[in-house]
């Protein structure tokens, strides 16, 4: 019956964001309520249920957002991303910018946090975009696909390790293991596949526009690169330093996300803002309409974490995994399904991924699957089919303006083609292995 019930509460959702016209936050919550009733939720829990399933969400992306939305702004409007542009064009072309952005996206996620990477990427992309007026969705979704699959496959994001602690893999092993099948995955996903979709039809995003002003001097180019990289610096910078000095506590604190994106706001107020003649009220005035672009954004991820956390405080998605582990599959095609099917219905990645390992962990401590090739497929299952649940789903939609339907048939479907891809390349190693 729990079957049923999701799947008529995400058909309901998705009739009341596209046939019905319902403001997302709104349908979200609505479908919440409904599924947590029907999934026999006791009524004066609900409404902590949700709380519980905004401040989960919402409250590890909030301030990460907010400060790269302000960190974009200023980089867009001072005139920096502009000179970002200019450079990357001059040294790959127009024909070859898709490939650098992609590039930087991978080399970007390996170290980041997923919310992080996408958060810097988006202004890089956006000035690419319209300086030289390429299709949005075609040159941005490669970039972006090499942040997912590095999301998914590779140590040392939360959930490959999580994953490679329970099953007892080598985190060397399944770190080379998944460069292999992730390079793969991310050509088909991206360049391949975004061949199809420069024709795709876009709104007109201004939250990361520089303003068309070519009299203005632009800020150097030293100033503009390292004020746009700087918070990748400080995480790779702070990640190294926390492997030799792993348990100095100003460390943590200074390697932290939030803390680094704090720094990278004074930084670039200095740099992008006081240094190129503006005053401190001006600088101050683009941050905040930073974070009223960025405020529809925050609200549709809200909006997700309340179905989210419904699901999993009825016990759904254990439910789903304890049904499909006595199908007749092979281990890491299992292991895959499940992380899957649970990615499907409750659209966090993570939770999809730890869920199933929870189930397939038996098979493989009795030696039916290789523990580091089953890490690859789960995260792989975990990557599939991204829709109305999923965060990631919303902020694509948001910052590129792309209606319902064109985000299905976009980043949807990246990511379906980033999980058949993943699983796909797991079986060839398990063949030559």
């Amino acid at each position: 019956m729990a079957f049923v019930i999701v799947a008529v509460c995400i058909l309901l959702l998705i009739l009341l964001l596209t046939w019905g016209k319902m403001n997302a936050f709104l349908a979200f919550l609505l479908v919440s309520v409904i599924g947590g009733v029907w999934l026999g939720l006791p009524l004066p829990r609900i409404p902590g249920v949700l709380q519980k399933g905004i401040g989960d969400t919402v409250g590890g992306l909030l301030s990460i957002l907010a400060l790269g939305a302000m960190l974009g702004k200023l980089v867009a409007e001072s005139g920096a991303a502009k000179q970002i542009a200019q450079s990357l064009m001059e040294l790959f072309g127009p024909k070859y910018v898709q490939w650098a952005l992609l590039a930087a996206g991978f080399i970007i996620g390996i170290p980041l946090f997923y919310g992080v990477g996408f958060v810097l990427m988006v202004p890089l992309i956006f000035s690419v975009i319209y300086r030289y007026k390429l299709p949005a969705v075609a040159t941005g979704l490669p970039a972006l696909a090499a942040l997912s699959v590095t999301h998914g496959f590779l140590p040392p994001h939360p959930s490959p390790v999580a994953l490679v602690g329970e099953f007892g893999a080598d985190m060397g092993k399944t770190l080379l293991y998944g460069l292999a099948v992730a390079v793969p995955a991310i050509l088909i996903a991206g360049p391949l596949f975004s061949m199809l979709l420069r024709r795709m039809p876009v709104g007109e995003p201004a939250m990361f526009r520089a303003p068309d002003n070519d009299d203005e001097p632009l800020p150097g180019k030293t100033a503009s690169f390292l004020t746009a990289l700087l918070p990748v610096l400080l995480l790779m910078a702070g990640a190294i330093a926390q492997h030799f000095l792993p348990e100095a506590a100003w460390l943590r604190f200074a390697a932290d996300p939030a803390i680094v994106m704090l720094l990278c706001i004074f930084a670039a107020t200095i740099a992008l803002g006081l240094m190129q003649g503006k005053d401190m009220a001006a600088v101050m005035r683009i941050c905040g309409d930073a974070v009223k672009d960025i405020a529809p954004v925050l609200l549709v991820i809200a909006g997700a974490g309340c179905l989210k956390q419904v699901l999993a405080e009825t016990g759904v998605s254990r439910q789903i995994a304890e049904a499909m582990q006595s199908w007749p599959v092979p281990p890491l095609v299992l292991g895959w399904m499940m992380a899957a099917f649970i990615r499907a219905c409750v659209g966090s990645a993570t939770i999809a991924g730890l869920t199933a390992a929870g189930m397939v962990a038996p098979m493989v401590q009795a030696g039916l699957a290789d523990p580091n090739l089953m890490v690859l497929s789960v995260g792989a299952g975990s990557l599939m089919f991204s829709h109305v649940n999923d965060a990631g789903f919303w902020m694509f939609r948001e910052y590129f303006s792309l209606s319902i339907r064109n985000t299905l048939l976009s980043w949807s479907v990246m990511e379906t083609l980033v999980g058949i891809a993943g699983l796909a390349g797991v079986l060839i190693l398990q063949m030559i292995l």
